[in-house]
C-alpha cells in the first residue's frame, strides 16, 4: 500500500513520515516542491533519512499511484492538492483550513472539494486525533446504545491547547485551532445531527490585533442537545484539556466524562517550579495514521470524514460572526430530528 506526505510545511510532516515509515506493508512516498527558503533539501532530507520514495514534484508523485497521501502542505496549497489526489483515486487526510475571519470561504471551498471526492469514490477525512481510538469509541458507541446515560441533553466540553507556533495556525486564534477537535467529538456522538444555533463569546488578552486567544461557545443542536465549549488558548501546565480535549457527555440517566490525554504520572518539577504531568503512552498522532490507514486498506473509512468536517467549519463560522455581532447567530439549511 502506497501512503504519500504532501509537502513538509506543517509542523506534524516529519513525525507522520516517520510513524508511516514504521508500518508494515506501507511503502512511503514524499513530495516536497516548495521546500522552505532556509532548507530548500528538506523533504529530499527527510526521505532519504528513512529510505523513502522521493517525487522531485507533484506530477511525479502522483504518477507513482498513491492508494492515500497524507496532507500537510501550506493553508493555500491544500485544495489543488486535494483535487489532484481525488483525481488519481486516492484517499485524503488532512488538517482543517485556518481561516481568521467570518466570511466562511473555507467551509464553501471544503464543501466543493468533498463533492469532488465523493464523486471520485475517494474519502476525505479530516486529522482530529481526539475523534479516533478505542476509548473514545467505546464511549461514543455505549452513549449511542442509550443504555448508559440514557439520552444526552448536555455536553460540557474544554480544549485548551497552547497558542500554535504556525503563524497561519496562530492567525486563525483559538476558534481556528481548538474548536475544530471539540465540534468534531460532539459531531461524533450525536451521529451527525446538525447544529441550529450557535452562540460566542471571545477576546484576544495577550494575541496579536484582530487575534481570539479566547473562546466560549453554546451550540444548540437539532436534537434539543446543548453543548458549552472552551476552545481558549491554555499554558502548557494549565491541566488535562492543555494536552487534549476533555468532555463531560450528561444524559437523563447518567453521566460520563471523557479525557482525551489522561494523567498517567504527576509530580513537582523543582528546578523549574512547576507542576509536572505525564500522560497517557499512546501517541494520538500514531493512533490517528494507524486508523486511517487500516481504513483505506479495508475500504471502510475512519474518523471524522469530510461531511463530518463541513458542518463544523459552518459551526466555526457562525461562532465567529456571533462573537462580532454579539448575538446568537441560527445556522440555515439546519433540518430537526424526526422522532
Amino acid at each position: 500500500m502506497k501512503v504519500a506526505v504532501l509537502s513538509f510545511a506543517d509542523q506534524h510532516a516529519v513525525a507522520y513520515a516517520e510513524l508511516l515509515h514504521g508500518m508494515p506493508d506501507v511503502e512511503l512516498l514524499v513530495a516536497d516542491p516548495d521546500g522552505a527558503p532556509d532548507d530548500p533539501a528538506r523533504g529530499r532530507g527527510a526521505a532519504d533519512r528513512l529510505g523513502a520514495t522521493y517525487a522531485e514534484g507533484w506530477e511525479e508523485l502522483f504518477a507513482l499511484r498513491p492508494d492515500a497521501v497524507v496532507l500537510t502542505t501550506e493553508n493555500d496549497s491544500w485544495p489543488a492538492l486535494v483535487e489532484r489526489a481525488a483525481e488519481a483515486g486516492a484517499h485524503v487526510l488532512c488538517e482543517y483550513p485556518y481561516a481568521a475571519d467570518e466570511t466562511g470561504a473555507e467551509a464553501e471551498e471544503f464543501d466543493r472539494l468533498l463533492r469532488m471526492c465523493e464523486e471520485a469514490g475517494v474519502r476525505l477525512t479530516v486529522a482530529s486525533t481526539a475523534c479516533f481510538g478505542p476509548a473514545f469509541a467505546v464511549v461514543r458507541d455505549k452513549i449511542a446504545e442509550g443504555e448508559v446515560v440514557g439520552d444526552v441533553k448536555t455536553i460540557h466540553g474544554a480544549y485548551n491547547g497552547p497558542r500554535p507556533s504556525g503563524t497561519q495556525a496562530a492567525g486563525s486564534g483559538a476558534l481556528g485551532t481548538n474548536a475544530p477537535q471539540l465540534l468534531d467529538m460532539v459531531d461524533a456522538v450525536l451521529g451527525g445531527v446538525s447544529a441550529e444555533q450557535v452562540y460566542a463569546q471571545t477576546n484576544g488578552v495577550g494575541a496579536e490585533p484582530g487575534v481570539t486567544s479566547a473562546a466560549l461557545m453554546t451550540v444548540r443542536y437539532a436534537d434539543g442537545t446543548v453543548a458549552s465549549l472552551d476552545c481558549s488558548w491554555g499554558a502548557p501546565d494549565a491541566g488535562p484539556s492543555a494536552y487534549g480535549p476533555v468532555m463531560s457527555f450528561i444524559g437523563d440517566r447518567a453521566s460520563v466524562d471523557y479525557t482525551a490525554s489522561p494523567r498517567l504520572l504527576g509530580g513537582f518539577e523543582a528546578r523549574e517550579r512547576r507542576e509536572r504531568r505525564e500522560t497517557r503512552g499512546e501517541d494520538p498522532h500514531a493512533v490517528m495514521l494507524a486508523e486511517f490507514v487500516a481504513g483505506v486498506r479495508l475500504g471502510s473509512g475512519a474518523g471524522p470524514d469530510g461531511a463530518a468536517a463541513l458542518r463544523t467549519l459552518r459551526v466555526i463560522r457562525a461562532a465567529r460572526e456571533s462573537a462580532r455581532t454579539g448575538q446568537p447567530v441560527d445556522l440555515a439549511g439546519a433540518q430537526p430530528v424526526l422522532p
